[in-house]
């Protein structure tokens, strides 16, 4: 995938995990750089279960939106505790 191909990943990855965790998001670059991180801890749980949603732009995006849900989730405990 190209780099601009990422940069959109992460772009709808991040933006639908703020949406899901509610509270907003932390802005478009975070956001971006959430989705981003996001598809490699997605990429990386979806690997230790033995699944994949698919291939292509679609599977990459479902994979990248539940890494980002995952980082959102533990940077909110840690913003709390």
């Amino acid at each position: 995938m190209n780099f601009l191909a990422w940069i959109i990943v992460g772009l709808i990855a991040g933006w639908l995990a703020g949406q899901v965790m509610k509270g907003g998001g932390y802005g478009v670059l975070v956001d971006i750089i959430l989705g981003i991180l996001g598809g490699f801890v997605g990429g990386w749980v979806f690997g230790l279960l033995g699944i994949w949603p698919g291939c292509g732009f679609i599977g990459s995006i479902i994979v990248a939106f539940l890494g980002a849900v995952i980082l959102v989730w533990i940077t909110r405990l840690v913003k709390k505790a």
